[in-house]
């Protein structure tokens, strides 16, 4: 479950081992959150690329699984029940295992904290798909951490595009790295610490009244485009319903990636143990294990090969 880096890994090495895989999300594209939330983000924690942008690693990955797994897309698992030695998905797909790599569960973006119309709403953005489409615009990024400032240094690079990045913070979250660069960028401005207050649109722009923090008095700032960073709400509290149990919604697993129900496993963001570091690299190595406790479970006489360059 979960068509992102970890679940489109976990299908790709299942098949190394014999293991046929359907692979289940509720988006309508592969990719998860890399592909969605941060395309262009330059990722360092995957083994063999110096650096790869989250785009680039799911095409890697979903040029790998294409073939070699049947997917469900646009689908959210809604019932799991056990029979026999199976486990039966939305009363019509059998499987003998399950890997969850929903990576923190599905996820709505957090809303920009003013009502607006129809119209307004137009110019609002919670991703980015296509950056090229703000050339030439004033655009407002509103976040104080990594998403947000990655889309600041994405849009600055198109052609005769002003940023202004809006945080409610003087610090921000996010590296500091990418801080100093925004800063040397002659097209940005650091518009700190300001709350958004009002919101009207005028001739086709947004005009946002900015309360700096502190202050009683408003600022406003025009805007072609804004683009909202403030970050997600996400969870995997989805699974109790299926008896699997979490933890800070999160799932809790033993060394061998196994939840409290036989047979389910979860992998990447979506498991919990003590001392587990949120990369995507480490998620690689939890699918790993995962499968091969599979294999082991399902074959226990088979003399397993662990790996491919077993000698």
């Amino acid at each position: 479950m979960g068509a992102g880096p970890i679940g489109l890994f976990s299908a790709n090495f299942a098949h190394l081992h014999g293991l046929k895989t359907i692979i289940f999300d509720s988006l309508k594209e592969v990719g998860g959150q890399p592909k969605l939330l941060y395309p262009f983000k330059k990722i360092f924690d995957i083994p063999v690329f110096n650096a790869i942008t989250g785009k680039e690693l799911i095409e890697h990955l979903a040029e790998e699984t294409q073939e070699k797994a049947t997917f469900m897309l646009n689908h959210r698992v809604s019932e799991i029940a056990k029979d026999d030695d199976y486990f039966i998905i939305d009363n019509e797909f059998a499987v003998k295992s399950i890997i969850i790599a929903s990576g923190t569960g599905s996820f709505t973006p957090k809303k920009f904290p003013l009502k607006v119309d129809s119209e307004s709403e137009k110019h609002i953005h919670y991703y980015i798909r296509e950056p090229e489409k703000f050339a030439d615009k004033v655009v407002g990024v509103f976040g104080g951490g990594d998403s947000a400032l990655d889309w600041a240094l994405e849009l600055a690079q198109q052609p005769n595009t002003k940023v202004k990045l809006v945080h409610r913070r003087n610090e921000f979250r996010g590296l500091e790295s990418s801080i100093q660069q925004l800063k040397s960028l002659k097209n940005v401005e650091i518009l700190t610490p300001y709350l958004p207050k009002t919101s009207s649109l005028v001739d086709n722009q947004l005009t946002i009244g900015l309360k700096e923090m502190g202050q009683a008095d408003i600022v406003e700032q025009t805007f072609d485009e804004i683009v909202v960073a403030y970050g997600f709400r996400a969870n995997n509290n989805f699974v109790k319903q299926w008896g699997v149990a979490t933890s800070g919604g999160q799932i809790k697993v033993s060394q061998e990636m196994k939840t409290n129900m036989p047979g389910i496993y979860a992998v990447g963001d979506a498991a919990a143990y003590d001392g587990r570091v949120p990369v995507i690299g480490l998620g690689f190595g939890e699918a790993q294990i995962a499968i091969t406790s599979i294999m082991r479970s399902l074959f226990p006489e088979k003399t397993l090969t662990i790996h491919s360059t077993s000698i």
